[in-house]
């Protein structure tokens, strides 16, 4: 099973909840699919995206949950990452978690990357 991660600002999740799917940030939507990342990916890129932000959770799915429309595509650093091509069911999330800034200043990853 490979897990993958979003990462996602509280507002963006709560404002999806009453439908039941995330279809994505403002970034997802003007890219056509919702970007996730591994979990040797997902530390680089809170430091890129969303440093000093408090506002985040991480949502944690199952790659194979999603059959054709998750593809491996190219991205940052020539590395394959995670591209979703439909919108996240609530149902299909294995974890969802707080993602607190730690001591050093970075996001806190401890505890969440299962």
């Amino acid at each position: 099973m490979t897990r993958i991660y979003k990462i996602v600002s509280r507002a963006d999740w709560d404002a999806a909840e009453a439908s039941g799917v995330f279809n994505g940030a403002a970034i997802d939507v003007a890219d056509g699919f919702i970007h996730l990342s591994t979990a040797e990916q997902v530390e680089e890129t809170a430091a890129k995206y969303f440093a000093g932000r408090t506002d985040l959770l991480l949502v944690a799915v199952d790659a194979a949950a999603f059959g054709d429309a998750l593809k491996w595509e190219v991205s940052r650093g020539g590395a394959l990452f995670p591209h979703l091509y439909a919108p996240l069911p609530f149902e299909k999330v294995a974890r969802l978690d707080p993602l607190p800034i730690g001591a050093n200043g970075r996001h806190d990853f401890s505890g969440v990357l299962k």
